[in-house]
């Protein structure tokens, strides 16, 4: 039920957000080093690329028909055309508290606000200045947290009164749950959730399924991880690639799940070096749920 395949020709750098469009039954990802955004249609199983000026962390998909790309300088609304063409509007500037710094993980909650982190781009630095932002119509907010090193596995549960967040670091390697208010957009206090150190894969990338189990990407481990709403591991299931980074729940029944990964620096023993960089695709024998489309664009 799990053997996962590839999807993908390419092969991409850092490989990561997923984002399914029920629309146009596609998905969509992003290379971060590549500064590229893919999209590959489902039916035709045809891949198309564009590249932008920036770094691109995450992606999320609006009801203009458009991406919303968090980047290095700040949050844009990107018009794909024909490949390679691209139009840019910026929707926010950010100002980060330190150099060498960029957007990272991010997605929308139910209500079409973008919620997103940044980080130092140089991991060895171990720097805190990591810090998590919402896009909405009064532009971007925040920091609304802080003190993170690498932000990530950010999700949200199906009643939406849960949010999710990691910090992949290997000093930290922790995910903390917290209470959200849908209605205010306001996070509660960070709660221990579950601490990875002892389990196989930094925690990159994640999504919530159908049931309101948590599955997060077990990077450098090859692994992909479910637990309960209650914190508890139900499964790992194990990958070709040593570093997968992004989960996303997708395919015409939203039954499957498309694992982004990295290139590592040097090929891990035990993995396929041919398929680091691929999307791969499983079935996890559980559905997911719809990705929310942005839908707060700032009022200037």
């Amino acid at each position: 039920m799990h053997a996962a395949r590839t999807i993908t020709t390419t092969r991409d750098r850092v490989g990561e957000s997923p984002v399914w469009s029920v629309a146009e039954q596609a998905l969509y990802w992003v290379d971060i080093e590549g500064r590229t955004i893919r999209r590959l249609d489902w039916a035709s199983q045809t891949q198309d690329s564009w590249t932008l000026p920036e770094r691109v962390g995450c992606i999320a998909l609006s009801t203009r028909g458009t991406v919303i790309a968090a980047m290095e300088s700040g949050i844009f609304e990107v018009e794909l055309q024909v490949p390679p063409t691209v139009r840019i509007v910026c929707l926010a500037t950010v100002m980060h508290p330190q150099a060498g710094m960029r957007f990272n993980d991010g997605r929308c909650d139910a209500q079409g606000r973008l919620w997103v982190g940044t980080m130092v781009r140089d991991m060895s630095l171990a720097s805190t200045a990591g810090c998590i932002y919402c896009l909405d119509t009064q532009g971007l907010r925040g920091p609304v947290l802080q003190g993170y090193i690498t932000p990530n596995g950010m999700a949200f549960s199906p009643d939406g009164r849960t949010a999710y967040l990691s910090d992949s670091h290997p000093s930290v390697q922790k995910i903390w749950s917290h209470t959200f208010d849908a209605a205010s957009g306001s996070w509660g206090p960070q709660l221990p959730w579950v601490d990875m150190q002892p389990l196989p894969g930094r925690p990159d990338g994640a999504a919530v399924d159908a049931e309101g189990c948590y599955w997060i990407c077990g990077n450098d481990a090859g692994m992909v991880h479910r637990f309960s709403a209650a914190g508890a591991l139900l499964k790992s299931i194990p990958l070709a690639v040593s570093k997968p980074a992004m989960c996303a729940f997708g395919g015409p029944a939203l039954r499957h799940l498309f694992v982004t990964s990295i290139q590592p620096a040097t090929p891990a023993p035990g993995f396929d070096a041919a398929l680091d960089g691929a999307v791969l695709v499983l079935d996890p024998g559980v559905q997911g749920m719809a990705e929310p489309l942005f839908t707060q664009f700032p009022v200037h």
